[in-house]
Protein backbone atom coordinates (compact mmCIF):
# COMPACT_ATOMS: atom_id res chain seq x y z
CA UNK A 1 0.00 0.00 0.00
CA UNK A 2 1.24 3.49 -0.82
CA UNK A 3 2.13 5.54 2.25
CA UNK A 4 -0.56 8.16 1.67
CA UNK A 5 -3.32 6.02 0.22
CA UNK A 6 -6.80 5.92 1.70
CA UNK A 7 -7.81 2.80 3.59
CA UNK A 8 -10.70 2.18 1.17
CA UNK A 9 -10.77 2.64 -2.59
CA UNK A 10 -13.12 5.29 -4.00
CA UNK A 11 -14.43 6.04 -7.46
CA UNK A 12 -12.61 8.54 -9.63
CA UNK A 13 -15.75 10.66 -9.89
CA UNK A 14 -16.08 10.98 -6.14
CA UNK A 15 -12.37 11.76 -5.88
CA UNK A 16 -12.89 14.59 -8.39
CA UNK A 17 -15.82 15.85 -6.31
CA UNK A 18 -13.51 15.95 -3.28
CA UNK A 19 -10.77 17.60 -5.33
CA UNK A 20 -13.23 20.40 -6.19
CA UNK A 21 -14.34 20.49 -2.52
CA UNK A 22 -17.96 20.07 -3.59
CA UNK A 23 -18.37 17.72 -0.64
CA UNK A 24 -17.57 20.73 1.61
CA UNK A 25 -19.83 23.56 0.42
CA UNK A 26 -18.84 26.08 3.10
CA UNK A 27 -15.70 27.13 1.23
CA UNK A 28 -17.67 27.59 -1.99
CA UNK A 29 -20.39 29.62 -0.27
CA UNK A 30 -17.97 31.90 1.54
CA UNK A 31 -16.55 33.01 -1.85
CA UNK A 32 -19.98 33.36 -3.40
CA UNK A 33 -21.31 35.54 -0.58
CA UNK A 34 -19.17 38.68 -1.24
CA UNK A 35 -20.01 38.45 -4.95
CA UNK A 36 -23.70 38.46 -4.03
CA UNK A 37 -23.16 41.36 -1.61
CA UNK A 38 -21.74 43.41 -4.47
CA UNK A 39 -24.42 42.68 -7.04
CA UNK A 40 -27.22 43.27 -4.53
CA UNK A 41 -25.85 46.63 -3.40
CA UNK A 42 -24.91 47.77 -6.90
CA UNK A 43 -28.48 47.04 -8.01
CA UNK A 44 -30.05 48.49 -4.85
CA UNK A 45 -31.56 45.12 -3.98
CA UNK A 46 -32.95 44.27 -7.43
CA UNK A 47 -30.18 42.61 -9.47
CA UNK A 48 -31.05 40.93 -12.80
CA UNK A 49 -31.73 37.23 -12.27
CA UNK A 50 -29.52 36.10 -15.21
CA UNK A 51 -26.61 38.05 -13.76
CA UNK A 52 -27.07 36.33 -10.39
CA UNK A 53 -26.97 32.96 -12.15
CA UNK A 54 -23.75 33.85 -13.98
CA UNK A 55 -22.13 35.05 -10.74
CA UNK A 56 -23.13 31.90 -8.85
CA UNK A 57 -21.83 29.60 -11.60
CA UNK A 58 -18.73 31.74 -12.05
CA UNK A 59 -17.87 31.61 -8.37
CA UNK A 60 -18.27 27.82 -8.38
CA UNK A 61 -16.01 27.45 -11.43
CA UNK A 62 -13.41 29.86 -10.06
CA UNK A 63 -13.42 28.23 -6.65
CA UNK A 64 -13.05 24.80 -8.27
CA UNK A 65 -10.05 25.97 -10.29
CA UNK A 66 -8.49 27.52 -7.20
CA UNK A 67 -8.86 24.31 -5.19
CA UNK A 68 -7.22 22.23 -7.89
CA UNK A 69 -4.36 24.71 -8.38
CA UNK A 70 -3.80 24.76 -4.62
CA UNK A 71 -3.71 20.96 -4.41
CA UNK A 72 -1.36 20.66 -7.40
CA UNK A 73 1.08 23.05 -5.72
CA UNK A 74 0.73 21.29 -2.35
CA UNK A 75 0.54 17.65 -3.45
CA UNK A 76 3.81 16.88 -1.62
CA UNK A 77 3.05 19.09 1.40
CA UNK A 78 -0.54 18.08 2.12
CA UNK A 79 0.43 14.50 3.12
CA UNK A 80 2.37 16.02 6.04
CA UNK A 81 -0.63 17.93 7.40
CA UNK A 82 -3.27 16.07 9.38
CA UNK A 83 -6.19 18.06 7.95
CA UNK A 84 -5.14 17.65 4.30
CA UNK A 85 -3.34 14.31 4.04
CA UNK A 86 -6.33 12.52 2.49
CA UNK A 87 -6.95 15.02 -0.31
CA UNK A 88 -7.09 13.18 -3.66
CA UNK A 89 -3.78 14.47 -5.06
CA UNK A 90 -1.99 14.19 -1.74
CA UNK A 91 -3.10 10.59 -1.22
CA UNK A 92 -2.38 9.73 -4.89
CA UNK A 93 -5.98 8.70 -5.48
CA UNK A 94 -5.87 11.04 -8.49
CA UNK A 95 -2.90 11.62 -10.77
CA UNK A 96 -1.33 14.97 -11.60
CA UNK A 97 -2.62 14.59 -15.16
CA UNK A 98 -6.19 14.24 -13.92
CA UNK A 99 -5.75 17.29 -11.72
CA UNK A 100 -4.47 19.32 -14.68
CA UNK A 101 -7.41 18.25 -16.85
CA UNK A 102 -9.93 19.19 -14.15
CA UNK A 103 -8.18 22.54 -13.62
CA UNK A 104 -8.31 23.35 -17.34
CA UNK A 105 -12.01 22.46 -17.52
CA UNK A 106 -12.77 24.70 -14.54
CA UNK A 107 -10.76 27.62 -15.96
CA UNK A 108 -12.34 27.28 -19.42
CA UNK A 109 -15.79 27.19 -17.81
CA UNK A 110 -15.02 30.33 -15.83
CA UNK A 111 -13.67 32.05 -18.94
CA UNK A 112 -16.77 31.12 -20.91
CA UNK A 113 -19.01 32.61 -18.24
CA UNK A 114 -16.85 35.75 -18.14
CA UNK A 115 -17.68 36.48 -21.79
CA UNK A 116 -21.15 37.48 -20.57
CA UNK A 117 -19.61 40.51 -18.87
CA UNK A 118 -18.62 43.93 -20.17
CA UNK A 119 -14.96 44.56 -21.16
CA UNK A 120 -13.89 46.03 -17.80
CA UNK A 121 -15.36 43.12 -15.87
CA UNK A 122 -13.76 40.62 -18.24
CA UNK A 123 -10.37 42.31 -17.72
CA UNK A 124 -10.84 42.08 -13.93
CA UNK A 125 -11.54 38.36 -14.33
CA UNK A 126 -8.24 37.97 -16.20
CA UNK A 127 -6.31 39.99 -13.60
CA UNK A 128 -7.69 37.75 -10.84
CA UNK A 129 -6.14 34.59 -12.36
CA UNK A 130 -2.54 35.25 -11.22
CA UNK A 131 -3.77 35.85 -7.66
CA UNK A 132 -5.59 32.50 -7.72
CA UNK A 133 -2.50 30.74 -9.07
CA UNK A 134 0.06 32.39 -6.81
CA UNK A 135 -1.74 32.02 -3.46
CA UNK A 136 -0.39 28.49 -2.86
CA UNK A 137 3.13 29.66 -3.74
CA UNK A 138 2.84 32.62 -1.36
CA UNK A 139 2.61 30.20 1.57
CA UNK A 140 6.22 29.28 0.88
CA UNK A 141 7.71 32.79 0.61
CA UNK A 142 5.33 35.40 2.09
CA UNK A 143 4.74 35.73 5.85
CA UNK A 144 1.02 36.54 5.47
CA UNK A 145 -0.32 34.39 2.62
CA UNK A 146 -3.82 34.92 4.02
CA UNK A 147 -3.55 38.50 2.76
CA UNK A 148 -2.99 37.19 -0.77
CA UNK A 149 -6.12 35.08 -0.43
CA UNK A 150 -8.02 38.09 0.94
CA UNK A 151 -6.99 40.20 -2.07
CA UNK A 152 -8.10 37.35 -4.32
CA UNK A 153 -11.47 37.33 -2.56
CA UNK A 154 -11.68 41.08 -3.16
CA UNK A 155 -11.99 40.48 -6.89
CA UNK A 156 -15.43 39.01 -6.22
CA UNK A 157 -16.53 42.51 -5.25
CA UNK A 158 -14.92 44.30 -8.19
CA UNK A 159 -16.10 41.76 -10.77
CA UNK A 160 -19.70 41.59 -9.55
CA UNK A 161 -20.09 45.34 -9.00
CA UNK A 162 -18.57 46.30 -12.35
CA UNK A 163 -20.68 43.67 -14.14
CA UNK A 164 -23.76 45.67 -13.18
CA UNK A 165 -22.57 49.25 -12.90
CA UNK A 166 -20.04 49.48 -15.71
CA UNK A 167 -21.86 47.74 -18.53
CA UNK A 168 -25.06 47.99 -20.48
CA UNK A 169 -27.30 47.67 -17.40
CA UNK A 170 -28.82 50.83 -16.06
CA UNK A 171 -26.50 51.70 -13.17
CA UNK A 172 -27.89 52.98 -9.91
CA UNK A 173 -24.47 53.70 -8.38
CA UNK A 174 -21.21 55.03 -9.86
CA UNK A 175 -19.00 52.54 -11.67
CA UNK A 176 -16.53 51.34 -9.01
CA UNK A 177 -17.21 54.33 -6.80
CA UNK A 178 -16.49 54.83 -3.11
CA UNK A 179 -19.22 52.32 -2.18
CA UNK A 180 -17.42 49.62 -4.18
CA UNK A 181 -14.12 50.20 -2.44
CA UNK A 182 -15.71 50.30 1.01
CA UNK A 183 -17.27 46.89 0.33
CA UNK A 184 -13.96 45.68 -1.13
CA UNK A 185 -12.12 46.75 2.03
CA UNK A 186 -14.69 45.05 4.25
CA UNK A 187 -14.38 41.84 2.23
CA UNK A 188 -10.57 41.81 2.31
CA UNK A 189 -10.54 42.36 6.09
CA UNK A 190 -13.25 39.77 6.74
CA UNK A 191 -11.40 37.21 4.60
CA UNK A 192 -8.08 37.91 6.32
CA UNK A 193 -9.86 37.34 9.63
CA UNK A 194 -11.65 34.08 8.90
CA UNK A 195 -8.73 32.61 6.94
CA UNK A 196 -6.41 33.35 9.85
CA UNK A 197 -8.82 31.35 12.02
CA UNK A 198 -8.62 28.54 9.45
CA UNK A 199 -4.80 28.66 9.59
CA UNK A 200 -4.74 28.53 13.39
CA UNK A 201 -5.79 24.88 13.26
CA UNK A 202 -2.68 23.98 11.23
CA UNK A 203 -0.05 25.92 13.16
CA UNK A 204 1.80 22.90 14.50
CA UNK A 205 2.06 21.19 11.10
CA UNK A 206 2.87 24.42 9.25
CA UNK A 207 5.67 25.27 11.66
CA UNK A 208 7.15 21.79 11.29
CA UNK A 209 7.22 21.81 7.48
CA UNK A 210 8.12 25.50 7.06
CA UNK A 211 4.87 26.91 5.68
CA UNK A 212 4.03 30.56 6.43
CA UNK A 213 0.72 31.83 7.79
CA UNK A 214 -0.67 34.85 9.60
CA UNK A 215 -1.50 32.50 12.48
CA UNK A 216 2.19 31.66 12.87
CA UNK A 217 3.44 35.20 12.30
CA UNK A 218 1.20 36.67 15.03
CA UNK A 219 1.54 33.67 17.34
CA UNK A 220 -0.40 34.13 20.57
CA UNK A 221 -1.75 37.41 19.22
CA UNK A 222 -3.43 35.74 16.22
CA UNK A 223 -6.80 35.86 17.98
CA UNK A 224 -6.37 39.60 18.47
CA UNK A 225 -5.57 39.99 14.77
CA UNK A 226 -8.83 38.24 13.93
CA UNK A 227 -10.74 40.51 16.30
CA UNK A 228 -9.07 43.56 14.75
CA UNK A 229 -10.01 42.42 11.23
CA UNK A 230 -13.62 41.74 12.19
CA UNK A 231 -13.82 45.08 14.00
CA UNK A 232 -12.54 46.98 10.95
CA UNK A 233 -14.92 45.00 8.73
CA UNK A 234 -17.76 46.36 10.86
CA UNK A 235 -16.40 49.90 10.48
CA UNK A 236 -16.13 49.64 6.69
CA UNK A 237 -19.62 48.15 6.39
CA UNK A 238 -21.07 50.81 8.68
CA UNK A 239 -19.54 53.62 6.62
CA UNK A 240 -20.88 51.90 3.52
CA UNK A 241 -24.36 51.84 5.04
CA UNK A 242 -24.19 55.55 5.80
CA UNK A 243 -22.86 56.46 2.34
CA UNK A 244 -25.56 54.43 0.59
CA UNK A 245 -28.32 55.44 3.00
CA UNK A 246 -29.25 51.85 3.81
CA UNK A 247 -32.23 51.28 6.07
CA UNK A 248 -33.00 49.36 9.25
CA UNK A 249 -32.61 45.83 7.87
CA UNK A 250 -28.97 46.46 7.05
CA UNK A 251 -28.20 47.77 10.53
CA UNK A 252 -29.92 44.80 12.14
CA UNK A 253 -27.69 42.52 10.05
CA UNK A 254 -24.60 44.49 11.13
CA UNK A 255 -25.62 44.23 14.79
CA UNK A 256 -26.11 40.45 14.58
CA UNK A 257 -22.81 39.98 12.71
CA UNK A 258 -20.91 42.11 15.22
CA UNK A 259 -22.32 40.17 18.16
CA UNK A 260 -21.23 36.90 16.52
CA UNK A 261 -17.76 38.26 15.76
CA UNK A 262 -17.34 39.44 19.36
CA UNK A 263 -18.31 35.97 20.60
CA UNK A 264 -15.82 34.38 18.19
CA UNK A 265 -13.07 36.74 19.32
CA UNK A 266 -13.69 35.89 22.97
CA UNK A 267 -13.34 32.18 22.14
CA UNK A 268 -10.11 32.72 20.19
CA UNK A 269 -8.25 34.57 22.95
CA UNK A 270 -8.73 31.83 25.52
CA UNK A 271 -5.57 30.15 26.73
CA UNK A 272 -6.59 26.62 25.74
CA UNK A 273 -8.72 26.24 22.61
CA UNK A 274 -10.07 22.87 21.39
CA UNK A 275 -9.02 22.22 17.80
CA UNK A 276 -12.61 21.99 16.58
CA UNK A 277 -13.17 25.62 17.62
CA UNK A 278 -11.38 26.92 14.53
CA UNK A 279 -13.55 24.91 12.18
CA UNK A 280 -16.67 25.96 14.07
CA UNK A 281 -15.80 29.64 13.76
CA UNK A 282 -15.06 29.29 10.05
CA UNK A 283 -18.46 27.66 9.54
CA UNK A 284 -20.14 30.39 11.57
CA UNK A 285 -18.71 33.01 9.23
CA UNK A 286 -20.62 31.46 6.35
CA UNK A 287 -23.75 32.16 8.39
CA UNK A 288 -22.52 35.68 9.17
CA UNK A 289 -22.10 36.32 5.45
CA UNK A 290 -25.66 35.26 4.70
CA UNK A 291 -27.01 37.34 7.58
CA UNK A 292 -25.26 40.38 6.12
CA UNK A 293 -26.60 39.51 2.66
CA UNK A 294 -30.17 39.44 3.97
CA UNK A 295 -29.50 42.74 5.73
CA UNK A 296 -28.24 44.26 2.49
CA UNK A 297 -31.30 43.08 0.58
CA UNK A 298 -33.78 44.38 3.14
CA UNK A 299 -31.76 47.52 3.72
CA UNK A 300 -32.03 48.49 0.06
CA UNK A 301 -35.57 47.46 -0.89
CA UNK A 302 -37.51 48.25 2.31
Amino acid sequence: MKPYSQPNAESTWWAVVRLLRWDKPSGRLILMIPALWAVVLAARGRPPIPLIGIIVLGSLATSAAGCVINDLWDRNIDPQVKRTRHRPLASRVLSIRTGLVVMIIALVSAAGLATYFNPLTFILCIIAIPFIGLYPLSKRVFPIPQLVLALTWGFAILISWSALSCGSHQPTTPCLGVETWLLWGATVLWTLGFDTVYAMADRRDDRRIGIHSSALLFGRYAGHLVGFCFGLTTVFLSILGLVMGLTTGFWVGIAIALSMWITQYMRLIRRRIPRHTYGDIFQQNVGVGFILLVGMITGTVI
